[in-house]
C-alpha cells in the first residue's frame, strides 16, 4: 500500500481548541503583480501570527485592488487556517454541498476538503460518489453562490501538491464587466440569477438525493455586482441555473456567452500551487476553476475556508486601499 504523504510539518488537522497568538508587530506589505489586471504575491508574512488591524487592513486593501493574492510557504495546521479566516472577515461559510453527501473529516464543516483522499487517506475510486461530486470544481464558478448570504473571500492552502501539473485559474470578472459594450451593460442592468449546485453538478451527471436537496435549495443573486470600493462585477457560475423572468432557453444562452467572454484568455491567471501556498480570493470579483490531472493516480490535498459576505465594521483599509491603488497605477507606469 502506498504511504501516506504527512502534512507539512507532519502536524495534526483535526479540530482542536483555538491557539493563543504570540503578540507580533505590524508589518509593511508589498504586493507583486503576477497578471496585468488582477492576481498578486504578497511579500513574506507568517498568517498564524497576524492579528493586528494594520497588516490585516493592508491586506483588505490588497484585495480590494487585486481581487487574487498568494501567500507563500504557510504552515497552517489544525485550527489555525479558520481562526486566520476569523479574524480577517468575519463570520464563516459551512453550508457547503459535500457537507451534504459526506462527513467532514476535520470535525468543521467550515473547513472544507477540497482533497482526493478519504478518511484513511487513501486515494478515491474512479466510481466514489464524493469523488464525482469533486469534478464539478473544474468547472468555472463562484464559491457559495448557492446561498443566501454567498461567500466573499475564499482562502485555498495546499498541503500535498502530486508531482504533476494541478493547477487552478482565475478570471477577473471586473475586467470582464469593463470589457462589455455599453449595450451590453445596460442590458444586464437589474438582472437578477438563480444559482444552484444541483443544478450545475447535473451538467456532470451528479445528482442530489431529495433529502440533500433540502439543505441546498440555492439563492438569487443579482447579475452585475458593485464592489465596495465602487467597481462593478459579473457575478457568474456554473451555479447560474435561470435569469428571473426570463425563458430558460433565452437565460441560459446568454449566461453561457457572458461566461465565454469572462474566461477568455486576457481576464485569466493560471496559478501553480506549492506546498504552503494560501490563495485569497473574492467571490464578488473572480470566477475559478480546478485543471484536470490524474486525480486517480496522484494524491492532492487541499484545505478551503469561505467567508460569508455580510456587512463588516468600517476599519482604516479605506486608506489603505488607496495606498494599495497608487502602488498599483505606479506598477502600471513603469510597465
Amino acid at each position: 500500500m502506498e504511504e501516506r504523504p504527512k502534512s507539512i510539518d507532519g502536524r495534526d488537522w483535526s479540530y482542536n481548541a483555538p491557539s493563543v497568538l504570540p503578540r507580533v508587530p505590524a508589518m509593511n506589505l508589498t504586493f507583486k503583480s503576477l497578471h496585468p489586471t488582477f492576481f498578486a504575491e504578497v511579500s513574506p508574512v507568517d498568517l498564524r501570527t497576524v492579528s493586528d488591524r494594520d497588516t490585516l487592513d493592508q491586506i483588505r486593501a490588497g484585495m480590494d485592488r487585486y481581487a487574487v493574492l498568494v501567500f507563500r510557504d504557510q504552515a497552517f495546521a489544525g485550527t489555525e487556517q479558520v481562526e486566520f479566516a476569523q479574524r480577517f472577515d468575519g463570520q464563516l461559510h459551512a453550508k457547503t454541498g459535500a457537507a451534504a453527501i459526506t462527513k467532514n473529516r476535520f470535525g468543521n464543516e467550515a473547513l472544507t476538503d477540497i482533497s482526493n483522499v478519504d478518511e484513511g487517506g487513501e486515494i478515491f475510486q474512479s466510481n466514489d460518489r464524493r469523488r464525482q461530486y469533486l469534478l464539478g470544481n473544474r468547472l468555472w464558478h463562484t464559491d457559495a453562490s448557492f446561498q443566501d448570504p454567498p461567500g466573499r473571500y475564499s482562502m485555498l492552502f495546499s498541503v500535498v501538491v502530486p508531482p504533476v501539473a494541478a493547477d487552478t485559474e482565475f478570471a477577473d470578472m471586473r475586467a470582464a464587466y469593463d470589457a462589455l459594450s455599453a449595450d451590453m451593460k445596460a442590458q444586464l442592468e437589474g438582472l437578477r440569477v438563480q444559482h444552484s449546485i444541483a443544478y450545475s453538478r447535473s451538467t456532470l451527471g451528479f445528482e442530489f438525493s431529495e433529502k440533500e436537496r433540502e439543505t441546498l435549495k440555492g439563492a438569487v443573486h443579482p447579475l452585475v455586482r458593485t464592489l465596495p470600493n465602487g467597481r462593478k462585477s459579473l457575478y457568474l457560475a456554473s451555479h447560474a441555473a435561470s435569469i428571473i423572468d426570463w425563458p430558460v432557453p433565452e437565460a441560459r444562452l446568454l449566461l453561457r456567452d457572458l461566461t465565454e467572454h469572462a474566461t477568455q484568455p486576457q481576464f485569466v491567471y493560471r496559478h501553480s500551487w506549492r506546498v504552503g501556498d494560501l490563495v485569497i480570493w473574492d467571490n464578488r470579483a473572480t470566477m475559478h476553476r480546478g485543471m484536470p490531472f490524474d486525480d486517480k493516480k496522484y494524491r492532492r490535498e487541499l484545505r478551503r475556508v469561505t467567508t460569508l459576505d455580510i456587512p463588516i465594521p468600517p476599519t482604516t483599509y479605506t486608506q489603505r486601499r488607496g495606498a494599495v491603488d497608487a502602488e498599483g497605477a505606479k506598477e502600471t507606469r513603469n510597465k
